[in-house]
């Protein structure tokens, strides 16, 4: 496979949006790959000035269509091998079938799109064309997280009974889009944002940190969707109640009027064994809870197989991936820079014709982001049946 640095374009980014600057410091961070091009903003002329003003040279384009047209022309060296769509929700399905369609691969902000008429457009595009498609569920590229994974599924917590699986922030107690605060606006406008306002934008973190840890689907919602601010079209505030695949139970709840929390998402596994918890907002441990035993913390880059809780066999990819030392923390950036570093990997597998995985193990992947919306178009369904049990969809 060649090892020239992977060209990125973004889709969206510009004036001031927060999320494109943790991507592109993702995106360099291994000095394989590298953001080359952008269509960053709606408007076309400050789309282009966005551009020229950026802290390195990229080329700029007034639209996305231009720049995945452009891109048919150039020397196989300058093409572009995969875009970052960093935009509204309204605004993920269309640049990402497009840039599919033209062979390039996709790495798109959640949730995966507006509504399940355009997931189903997304899975089967991806699918039918065999392109790689990673979604930014940034907590996934916690080091902690994966080690949680491997904890929970090789069964050393036994059978998992019950999953509180949360994420509070407290950014939203007010009317803050009245304020016409940019990111605000467009998370409480239905028409950009879907028909979840907390649940699409931080309910889905929470469930997919379940699901990827446990391995366990959700059967049946129960749920609640509550709007605390006086005048907001969507809600703010957001509680589940969930049965598994494996009979289990879980609550999936999110909030953004809980004042004083900033990102705190965390999840809790109790299984018939032990319990493990973990939280963003400490991303270098896990605790682990055992019967009769003092409690057991694991350190990102400090474990020790075979220490009367851990097998002898970690798997080696899971204790080489560790890039510095314990004690020097890793953080959000870390994590997303883990996303695309194997994001990375599958794309240039594929480019070299080889068989790619894409299969939600180190990122989660179109059918994910599938699973996140068919999830909040149950609980819509439940909640208008005043929290009435809901089947989840057999998957696409």
């Amino acid at each position: 496979m060649s090892n020239k640095p992977l060209n990125v374009g973004l889709v969206g980014g510009g004036k001031g949006a927060f999320i494109v600057n943790p991507h592109q410091k993702a995106i360099h961070s291994d000095g394989t790959r590298r953001i080359v091009a952008g269509a960053l903003f709606p408007d076309p002329k400050i789309a282009l000035e966005e551009a020229a003003n950026w802290p390195y040279p990229i080329k700029g384009y007034g639209s996305y269509d231009e720049m995945i047209e452009a891109n048919k022309d150039l020397p196989d060296d300058e093409k572009l091998d995969y875009i970052v769509i960093v935009t509204p929700n309204f605004v993920h399905c269309d640049p990402a079938i497009k840039a599919m369609q033209a062979g390039i691969a996709v790495f798109c902000e959640k949730p995966l799109c507006l509504n399940m008429k355009e997931a189903g457009q997304l899975v089967r595009t991806a699918r039918k064309l065999n392109v790689p498609f990673g979604l930014a569920h940034t907590y996934l590229g916690h080091w902690t997280s994966q080690f949680s994974r491997f904890i929970v599924q090789s069964g050393l917590l036994g059978d998992v009974r019950w999953v509180d699986s949360y994420y509070l922030q407290g950014w939203l107690a007010s009317k803050l889009e009245a304020t016409g605060q940019q990111q605000a606006a467009w998370r409480v406008d239905p028409k950009k944002a879907g028909g979840s306002g907390c649940g699409g934008d931080i309910g889905t973190h929470a469930l997919m940190q379940l699901r990827y840890v446990t391995g366990l689907d959700v059967t049946k919602v129960s749920a609640q969707m509550e709007t605390f601010v006086e005048g907001r079209a969507l809600d703010d505030h957001f509680t589940t109640y969930c049965e598994l695949s494996n009979g289990g139970k879980a609550m999936v709840r999110a909030s953004q009027v809980c004042i004083g929390h900033k990102n705190d998402l965390g999840i809790t596994i109790a299984g018939s064994k032990g319990t493990l918890e973990w939280k963003q907002e400490e991303p270098e441990k896990i605790t682990i809870y055992l019967p009769d035993q003092p409690d057991r913390v694991y350190w990102r880059g400090a474990v020790s197989p075979g220490d009367g809780f851990l097998p002898k066999r970690v798997p080696a990819a899971l204790l080489d991936d560790v890039q510095i030392p314990a004690g020097h923390p890793e953080a959000f950036h870390d994590a997303y820079a883990r996303l695309h570093r194997a994001f990375e990997g599958d794309v240039r597998k594929w480019k070299a014709g080889k068989k790619f995985a894409c299969d939600g193990s180190k990122y989660a992947n179109v059918e994910d982001g599938w699973v996140g919306m068919a999830f909040l178009d149950t609980c819509i369904k439940s909640n208008k049946k005043k929290g009435a049990w809901t089947s989840m969809p057999k998957s696409i």
